[in-house]
């Protein structure tokens, strides 16, 4: 599967809990199989949300101190926790992730604060109630403060 085969846009970000709309147009057999294990369907605390920002083209020669170190987009990735097999990436804007990530910051609720809902052109849709989303800048470092990380989870 690629990454061009996945689009993805925050529905309604003032929604609660904010949903992060993910729409497959690959083969959908292919996707039906990333998400399952064992003959069963993967289920939301089998899963890691994570969010890296993209660095900008042509960083060569900038200025080693700037604090301008990556774009406006980056690529949200849904992976396998038991594994750590990725089961898909999508590139989406910064600013996307960063209305979830508010969003879900308001939801009262514990168990799920945003939703990741993935949709095939076959109609069939998947929807996880999630609760960490780890969001990462562009040279691999947590941004703690830019992440959902529940209580009791430790880094």
């Amino acid at each position: 599967m690629r990454r061009d085969q996945f689009t993805m846009a925050v529905e309604n970000p003032d929604s609660r809990p904010p949903t992060l709309d993910i729409v497959y147009d690959g083969p959908a057999e292919e996707l039906h199989e990333r998400l399952r294990a064992d003959e069963r369907s993967l289920s939301a605390d089998e899963l890691d949300a994570a969010f890296r920002q993209l660095a900008p083209s042509g960083t060569e020669g900038d200025d080693a101190n700037s604090t301008d170190k990556a774009t406006d987009e980056g690529v949200f990735s849904l992976t396998y926790r038991l594994t750590g097999a990725y089961l898909l990436e999508v590139n989406v804007d910064v600013a996307a992730i960063r209305d979830v990530v508010a969003g879900a910051r308001d939801v009262d609720d514990d168990d799920a604060r945003y939703r990741i809902r993935i949709r095939r052109d076959d109609g069939d849709t998947t929807v996880y109630e999630m609760s960490a989303l780890f969001v990462y800048d562009s040279d691999g470092e947590l941004l703690r403060q830019r992440s959902l990380i529940p209580s009791g989870v430790e880094l």
